[in-house]
Parts: C-alpha cells; sequence; structure tokens
C-alpha cells in the first residue's frame, strides 16, 4: 500500500483494485495543517469566507444597479457592470460578512465610464483602500496593513487590501476621487468579478462561492503527501496534535509583537509559501538587541521556531527570556550557530530553499517572551544598528513539545492541528494468518520516547504484526503478537532518515530485515490469527508519528535474497 493520491478521509492503496486495501484517514482540524508540495513551497488549506463571490445580484445595493452577463477578466462572460443612479451619496454593493483578525479582501475590477473602484471591510474598524483602473494604481488607502492593484490583462485588475480587525460587512463601491459619496447621473460605470475574502496578508487563487464559504488546499481530512527535505518522491506525513501559541504567525506588523530597537516591512518578500507575504525586521539605529517578541504563559517544554532568510543580516536569533537562553542561525550556511547567554536543550535548522531556514529552539519554560532578533555577526546579537538593515521572517510558532511540527498558520488566534490517523486498510480477505511480509519505508519525525506502531492485526494487539521505532534509542523492533519474547530489535544509524524494513512471517519463525541486513530471527513463536485490518497504530493506540514512503503488505512470504533486495537503500 502506498501513498499515491490523496482523498479527503482517504489514503488510496495500489491493491486491490476494488479498493478494499484503502486506509480511513481523519485530521479534523479547520485547515491547520500544512506540507510542503512537489514545488517545494508550504501549501496551506484555503478558504473563500465571502458567500455569493461572483453573484452580486444577492448582494444589497445602495445608488447602484447592476447587470450580468459581462466579458469578464478570464475570458468567461461572468463579469458584472455596475451603474450609478441619479443620485447624491454612496454607489456601491454591499454583503453582510462577520469577520476579524488578519484577512485580505480582492474583487477583480475594470473601468467603464468611471475609474475609480474601492474595497472595503466596515462597521467598527473600517478598512478601505481607492483603486485607479485607467492608471493602474493605488490612489488612497487607509488599509492597516497593505493594499495591491495587480493587471491580468485587457485592462482588468485585481485589487485588495489586507487589514487587522473586526467588521461585519465588504463593500465594493465606484467613487470619482478618495472619497466614498458623488453625485451620479445615471452613466457612470465600472466593471467587477470575483470577489474574496480570506484568512492571511495576500490574495490567492480565487474560489467561487454561493450559499457557503468554499474551501480548497489542505483540507481537514486530506492526508498530507509531502516533500520536504527537497523530495523528488513524496511521503505521508502523520503528526500528533499540536496548537500553535503564537496568535499572529505571519503578520509581525500586529500589536502582540512587540518590537524592541526595530520595526516590521510587512509583505516585503516572497515567502515559503510562494506568496508575497514574509516580513523584514529593520533594526533601528541604538546600540543594543534588535528584536521583536510575544509574551507567553508557559510552563513546560516548548519549541519555539520560525523561517528565517537573510538580509543585510546573516544571522538570525532565537531566545527565551524566561530562561536566559538562545541560539543564533547562520542564514548564509544553513547551521546552527553560537549560544546567545545560554544553550537551550535543543536546536534545529532545516533548508527550505530559496535562501530560506526554518530555525528552531526547544527549552523548558517559565512564562515569559520568546524573541526573534538580529545577528550583527557569529552570536553578536547586541549592537550598533543602521537604521535600515535587517532579515525576513516568516511562520512563527510555539507549541508544547520537545520537537518542532509542521507549521500551523495563526491570524489572530492561537490555532490547533489535530492529529492525524490513518488505520483500517483491507479485511480479512486480504492478509495471511500463517505467512506474510509487512514492508515499510519510514522516517522518525523527533525523539519524543515513544513506540511509534506500524502493524497488521484483527484490533487487538495480542494478534499482530508489527514494527515500531522507539527514538530515545534509535531503535526499531519486530513483533509478533504481544509478547515481548516475541521481537527482536536493531539499532539504526538515524531514526529521522528513511529506513527500509520487512518483517517476514513464516512457519512460527519470523524474520527482520533493515537496510538490507537480515538483523534478527524471531523462533517458535505463535502465530497470529484472525488478521484484517492495516493500521499506522496497534489495537488504536501507540500511533506511528513520522513520514512513510511507501507501506506495502504480502500475502505470502518473500524469500531472504527477496527482502535483502526489498530492503537494499
Amino acid at each position: 500500500m502506498v501513498p499515491d493520491a490523496p482523498i479527503d478521509g482517504k489514503l488510496p492503496s495500489v491493491k486491490p483494485e476494488d479498493r478494499s486495501g484503502d486506509f480511513t484517514f481523519s485530521r479534523g482540524s479547520n485547515l491547520a495543517a500544512t506540507r510542503v508540495n512537489k514545488d517545494g513551497l508550504i501549501e496551506k488549506g484555503r478558504e473563500n469566507l465571502l458567500l455569493q463571490s461572483n453573484t452580486f445580484s444577492s448582494w444589497g445595493t445602495v445608488g447602484v444597479n447592476w447587470l450580468g452577463g459581462q466579458s469578464g477578466y478570464d475570458s468567461s462572460n461572468d463579469a458584472w457592470i455596475l451603474t450609478d443612479t441619479a443620485t447624491s451619496g454612496d454607489h456601491r454593493l454591499y454583503i453582510a460578512n462577520s469577520h476579524s483578525g488578519v484577512n485580505t479582501l480582492s474583487v477583480y475590477a475594470k473601468a467603464g465610464t468611471k475609474s475609480i473602484v474601492y474595497v472595503q471591510s466596515y462597521i467598527s474598524n473600517s478598512s478601505i483602500a481607492y483603486f485607479d483602473l485607467s492608471a493602474g494604481s493605488i490612489l488612497s488607502t487607509a488599509s492597516d496593513i497593505d493594499s495591491k492593484i495587480e493587471s491580468v490583462g485587457n485592462g482588468w485588475y485585481r485589487c485588495s487590501i489586507a487589514f487587522n480587525n473586526t467588521n461585519s460587512y465588504v463593500t465594493i463601491g465606484m467613487a470619482e476621487s478618495a472619497t466614498r459619496g458623488y453625485s451620479g447621473d445615471g452613466t457612470g460605470t465600472i466593471y467587477i468579478q470575483d470577489a474574496q475574502l480570506e484568512k492571511g496578508l495576500v490574495a490567492t487563487g480565487y474560489i467561487e462561492t454561493t450559499t457557503a464559504a468554499v474551501q480548497k488546499g489542505i483540507l481537514e481530512n486530506l492526508p498530507r503527501l509531502d516533500y520536504s527535505g527537497g523530495a523528488s518522491c513524496p511521503s505521508l506525513l502523520l503528526e500528533p496534535q499540536r496548537s500553535n501559541l503564537i496568535t499572529n504567525s505571519e503578520y509581525f506588523g500586529g500589536a502582540s509583537w512587540i518590537k524592541n530597537f526595530s520595526s516590521i516591512t510587512s509583505n516585503a518578500v516572497i515567502s515559503p509559501d510562494g506568496a508575497l507575504n514574509a516580513g523584514k525586521l529593520v533594526e533601528n539605529t541604538d546600540n543594543t538587541s534588535h528584536h521583536l517578541y510575544e509574551n507567553f504563559t508557559a510552563v513546560g517544554v516548548y519549541t519555539f521556531s520560525v523561517f528565517a532568510k537573510k538580509g543585510e543580516r546573516e544571522y538570525v536569533y532565537l531566545y527565551s527570556d524566561a530562561v536566559g537562553r538562545g541560539k543564533s542561525f547562520n542564514l548564509v550556511n544553513g547551521t546552527i550557530d553560537a549560544n546567545i547567554i545560554a544553550p537551550p536543550t535543543n536546536a534545529t535548522i532545516e533548508d527550505y530553499g530559496n535562501g530560506w531556514y526554518k530555525c528552531s529552539m526547544t527549552i523548558t519554560a517559565n512564562s515569559g517572551a520568546f524573541r526573534i532578533g538580529n545577528c550583527l555577526s557569529s552570536g553578536v546579537f547586541s549592537y550598533q544598528g543602521d537604521g535600515s538593515s535587517g532579515i525576513y521572517i516568516y511562520g512563527a510558532q510555539l507549541e508544547a513539545s520537545s520537537y518542532p511540527t509542521s507549521y500551523i498558520p495563526a491570524y489572530g488566534s492561537s490555532v490547533t492541528r489535530s492529529g492525524d490517523t490513518c488505520s483500517d486498510a483491507g479485511d480479512a480477505t486480504t492478509f495471511n494468518d500463517s505467512e506474510g511480509v509487512l514492508y515499510a519505508e519510514i522516517a522518525a519525525l523527533a525523539d519524543d520516547g515513544t513506540f511509534r506502531n506500524i502493524s497488521v492485526n484483527n484490533g487487538t494487539t495480542a494478534q499482530s504484526v508489527r514494527i515500531y521505532y522507539r527514538n530515545t534509542a534509535n531503535k526499531i523492533t519486530a513483533l509478533i503478537g504481544s509478547s515481548s519474547g516475541g521481537g527482536v530489535t536493531v539499532n539504526v544509524a538515524n531514526l529521522y532518515t528513511f529506513n527500509k524494513i520487512a518483517l517476514v512471517y513464516q512457519n512460527d519463525n519470523a524474520k527482520l530485515f533493515v537496510n538490507g541486513i537480515l538483523e534478527g530471527t524471531i523462533q517458535g513463536i505463535t502465530m497470529p490469527t484472525g488478521l484484517n485490518q492495516l493500521d499506522f497504530n496497534i489495537a488504536g493506540v501507540l500511533p506511528f508519528y513520522g513520514k512513510a514512503k511507501e507501506v506495502i503488505y504480502f500475502p505470502t512470504a518473500l524469500t531472504d535474497d527477496e527482502c535483502i533486495a526489498l530492503t537494499t537503500i
């Protein structure tokens, strides 16, 4: 059974062709999960929160009439023409929509006889921007993060505002200047199409809605086929439940991030997700530490991480005020650098391409601040700034864990990604109690000291064929049934890289092959009975968390030579 193609709630198998081999998959957290896609970019779940996104006949009107069936930016006839009425005041469409946190509102627009369009999120904290569709420019903006206008051809532009507030309505209107009201004459027109409201700092690909919000990308129960580390072949990523305690993981300009002797330029450079939504941490001219931080009530083991890329400065540092420990990271060589005051429990750095690195540190924390800062050079975090130099940052994360997990986006509040569950593949006709092979090519996530199982079983531990790792000691174990006397354990060089493992059982004996070597034989065991399912756990507990490139079950035993060939790296 091979990770082949993701289907919501299922992980398809290659055989049998009747789909009885499919795994049941669940995660159930709303768009909290991410993966690295085949292009090497972080892929998120996306959602158009705006209902009737291109059915403007369902929107309210003030001083404007509408007509559909117009030629659009995408060569369709799905655009709309808005015509003002012979009245003085606003000329706009509006629709109710409650939203808060960091959002981006966008619409495609083209000049008619009028050339000024505005988009607005409003009620208690109005965010508005005016766009000149004849010049392709931003005329005026009051949005609190960013506004953009992007040509899409044939006189059409995508106009967007990013904002951080709580509002209840969305409006799109026409104007004669950077003010809403004017005296209409019944002939003023603009064209609009495809409105979208979404979480985050930038407008992404348009998603059509009618009466309900629509999601795309990494959905709640979609298995994640991950290409991290520059992999050409994906692996199934399975992780435990984690919460990102950072409330604004991408919007570092928000009030939750306190800037010390530094400032943030939002949307400064392309981030690891391929959008222009990474910030720049810019130092001021003081002779001190140049950083930003969020305060937390955090007691226990925590891992703090951020994606960072060199700017004028080539080092970033992470630091916990609570324990006075931190690390600097070299963003040119991609290496862990000097301690900041004292070392954390652990630190990691991972290459995400295009100059980006995911830097992390693990500490045992009390309440306090977690900092991200510039370094002048190796370990030098306090220095005379020049007022313009800095580094680029994206995707901050704080989680109660001894290791970093995949990125969890947060846009105004803490977000929880539920644990992945993948189980119940096959049935009694798929498996053979008398003989067979369980094969897996797997890598561990981290050293958390827990057994991580892949098993064929009948819903009980006693009747099972399983392999599992214990990453505290780089150990892989093969076990038939629940008795430790029926198992064999082998040390591997590194559990965090992919190891090929085959467990063969036949004639009351079993053999364990790892990376092309026969590592041990189990003799005189009691063979399992009633095998009817393949799980990434054992009897519903001790789930496998890690990466699985390939999992195969053979209903007949293979020879030693075949197993050696199968598991050779």
